[in-house]
């Protein structure tokens, strides 16, 4: 078709190459599943679901290893030419597991917030074992990204009118009360050692929230204390600690004194107070490895003594 003229205006033939242009413009666009090499594949930053070789684990690598990856992972490109994993940790590394070089991918363009909130959907959906630790900054992670979407409340509808609060958003995803969230939230206040701690069931959830208001320094003496003792607080103790915490009054020798309290279920405990022993250690022991030390040289210390009663007797 000839190029017209109106009015000293040029314009351009529509032939088939615009259209061509534009069709392929939509298939690189659309969503596609692809075997990806796994080499090629990076992990998504900040992911806090872990990948443990449990027998969850165990019975996805046997089942991968006979059927291979039955449900595709979701991936997104990076600038590099490699992609991001958003759902698929544990299939990537049971795949690995049985020396598998690729794996299926769905790839999918998302935008930071997009794919946080399907990766920790995924995870919470499709996951049976799920760590206090997990959920508390996957919460927090889905939070953060949801009031950064503003108007958008989920991934594919457009702005609505009557938006639900963020912390309701989760809750009905989650079948979790706002109130249980909000603790669970808590929990990423926590220092790394005493986050251990519930995650292995030493500390319960409502203690544990009332002691990440503590500052790290006193929660770091709370773990000297709870080491030391082999105890952890009790919610009632937490409670008292957090509120002398709040009033300016939480001290060493407050923690201290609440952490020797004796507990009916509580096995009587020989103690010697950190400041009659800490100049034998490096500052940086903690008081399992100064127990551990100590009872090192006492059994040192038992074997010369009886080899100098042997001596003796001779």
């Amino acid at each position: 078709m000839p190029r017209e003229r109106l009015n000293g205006i040029e314009i351009p033939s529509l032939d088939d190459d615009v259209f061509e242009s534009d069709a392929k413009k939509a298939l690189d666009q659309a969503e596609k599943v692809i075997e990806i090499k796994l080499n090629k594949i990076v992990d998504f930053p900040n992911h806090p679901f872990q990948v443990r070789e449990d027998e969850e684990m165990l019975e996805l690598i046997d089942s991968i290893g006979r059927n291979g990856v039955l449900m595709p992972a979701i991936v997104r490109p990076t600038e590099d030419g490699k992609y991001q994993m958003v759902a698929g940790h544990r299939r990537k590394y049971a795949s690995e597991k049985n020396d598998k070089a690729t794996m299926p991918a769905l790839v999918r363009n998302l935008t930071d917030d997009e794919a946080t909130i399907i990766m920790v959907d995924t995870n919470l959906r499709q996951r049976q074992n799920i760590l206090p630790s997990e959920k508390a900054f996957a919460y927090k992670l889905k939070l953060d990204a949801i009031k950064r979407q503003g108007k958008r409340t989920d991934l594919t509808s457009g702005p609505v009118v009557q938006k639900l609060n963020s912390l309701e958003k989760i809750s009905q995803d989650v079948n979790e009360s706002v109130k249980q969230i909000q603790r669970y939230i808590r929990l990423t206040y926590l220092s790394k050692e005493l986050l251990e701690y519930v995650d292995n069931n030493k500390i319960a959830l409502r203690p544990a929230v009332e002691i990440s208001y503590l500052t790290q320094e006193e929660q770091q003496t709370l773990l000297y204390y709870i080491q030391l003792n082999d105890c952890t607080p009790s919610h009632d103790q937490a409670i008292r600690m957090r509120k002398m915490h709040n009033d300016d009054t939480l001290t060493d020798d407050t923690i201290r004194n609440i952490m020797e309290e004796e507990k009916p279920n509580q096995v009587e405990k020989f103690r010697i107070t950190k400041n009659r022993i800490e100049k034998f250690f490096k500052p940086s022991t903690s008081a399992k490895e100064m127990e551990n030390e100590i009872i090192k040289a006492l059994e040192y210390y038992q074997r010369y003594k009886n080899r100098n009663k042997n001596r003796g007797e001779r």
